[in-house]
């Protein structure tokens, strides 16, 4: 895989400030209350440089929604092909376990987030055009897990099936004051979906 240059890392970084800081004023004042001023004022940067990255303040959240699809994403494209379901569900454990404080506080912005989502039509279709984009991008790593011969269609389902199962699973999560970790949390719940969300597909039986 093609490492980024040393542009788009410090691109990334300066857009993942602006998500923190845009995030931070969500939990604080909610988004009808921030503008995109007081993001760009919070994070460091001009307003243009706010809008070179972003269209809206609600799409300026995306790159912390995104964060654990882009690490549950590399662990599968790092995987070896094996039993697709196994290797669907070691992946979403460890993209979901909370390894250290850095990965506990991102569980604690994307909870925010999605509370804040739920008056918020535009904060949730960029949380919907996240996992739409998830999912996509999951196709490819999919289809070389399943191996030469496997259904097209199969795999698309599956994509789908994965994709939702987390969505969901941090929704519920999100809803309630559940830990971040054992019962109740992002990894359990996450399993608990994928486990029924592909019982019908064949590529996934178990």
């Amino acid at each position: 895989m093609t490492q980024p240059s040393l542009t788009e890392r410090r691109k990334a970084a300066t857009q993942l400030d602006i998500a923190r800081a845009a995030a931070a004023l969500f939990a604080e004042q909610g988004p009808d209350a921030t503008t995109a001023e007081a993001i760009a004022g919070q994070a460091g940067v001009a307003l243009r440089t706010f809008y070179r990255y972003f269209r809206s303040k609600q799409d300026a959240v995306g790159p912390l929604l995104s964060g654990g699809a882009e690490r549950w994403r590399a662990l599968l494209e790092a995987a070896e092909p094996g039993p697709l379901p196994a290797v669907l569900e070691r992946a979403v454990a460890e993209a979901l376990s909370v390894p250290d404080e850095h990965a506990a506080e991102q569980f604690g912005w994307t909870r925010g987030l999605l509370r804040a989502a739920q008056d918020d039509p535009a904060l949730r279709a960029v949380w919907y055009r996240v996992n739409q984009e998830s999912e996509e991008k999951l196709l490819p790593v999919l289809t070389r897990l399943a191996g030469p011969g496997a259904d097209s269609l199969e795999v698309r389902l599956a994509a789908a099936a994965a994709t939702d199962a987390i969505r969901i699973a941090l929704e519920e999560w999100a809803a309630t004051d559940a830990p971040v970790s054992g019962a109740g949390s992002p990894a359990e719940l996450a399993i608990r979906c994928l486990r029924e969300l592909t019982g019908g597909i064949r590529l996934l039986a178990h």
